[in-house]
């Protein structure tokens, strides 16, 4: 019973990193009615399997998340930044969105266009896009990854070595002063290829993710033309950024 509870309070402690991507020692021990010491020894678990990453008072999620905990998540600063990301978005002509939920913040606010395709790899995006005037949306192909309702895989990244996109927006798991980041290989792929059949490569990211990374490098920070945050682009934490990249916004 010992170990089944054990299984118990780590399929509970992942489910909330999985919601939320963090968790606090003196929460989780409140819940779960045990003390803090047992909390850290299963987040040391949950860390041994590069699940969880333990940090000062808890832990953090470094694992990929799921569409529906990451759309909860720092809603207000991903509606800033795709109203700053909005008038780049041209009329007409062929773009492309990855499957992020700041991206499909993004898609809501297109509400019509004279003659814009966008590509994506979102599925969700892509249903967003729907029936919206003078808009046409196309999936790339591809398999479906369930963790983040993303088509990846070689069907998908040979489709994106066809296509020609004026620009391509994204968002990324984590930024530093090397590379954007995401929390798998596929999905780094994905961006990849996106990125190698874009003329412009805009980035929108909330300010949480700077100076961190993730499991597998996507795009190397050189080859980004725009970055856009919740932050006032003279905001000091976005310095090291404005020295790499054309335009901070």
């Amino acid at each position: 019973m010992g170990s089944l509870a054990g299984e118990e309070r780590r399929k509970w402690l992942l489910d909330e990193l999985q919601t939320s991507q963090s968790i606090a020692l003196t929460e989780a021990a409140a819940a779960l009615g045990v003390s803090e010491m047992t909390v850290r020894r299963d987040l040391g678990e949950l860390e041994k399997t590069g699940i969880a990453r333990r940090v000062r008072g808890g832990a953090v999620y470094s694992g990929p998340v799921s569409f529906e905990g990451r759309e909860r998540s720092h809603a207000a600063q991903k509606r800033a930044i795709a109203e700053k990301l909005l008038p780049l978005v041209p009329t007409r002509g062929v773009i492309a969105m990855d499957s992020s939920t700041t991206m499909h913040r993004l898609a809501q606010s297109i509400t019509g266009s004279d003659d814009l395709t966008v590509v994506t790899n979102g599925l969700i995006t892509f249903q967003v896009l729907q029936d919206r005037p003078g808009v046409t949306a196309i999936l790339t192909g591809g398999a479906a990854d369930k963790r983040s309702d993303s088509l990846v895989g070689p069907v998908a990244t040979a489709f994106l070595d066809d296509m020609r996109f004026t620009s391509f927006f994204a968002s990324a798991a984590a930024i530093d002063e090397k590379a954007c980041y995401e929390d798998t290989l596929e999905e780094a792929q994905v961006k990849r290829a996106f990125a190698r059949s874009a003329a412009q490569i805009v980035i929108g990211a909330h300010s949480e993710k700077l100076g961190r990374n993730a499991t597998a490098t996507a795009l190397k920070l050189p080859s980004i033309d725009v970055l856009a945050t919740e932050l006032s682009a003279s905001d000091e934490n976005l310095a090291p950024y404005r020295a790499l990249i054309a335009t901070v916004r």
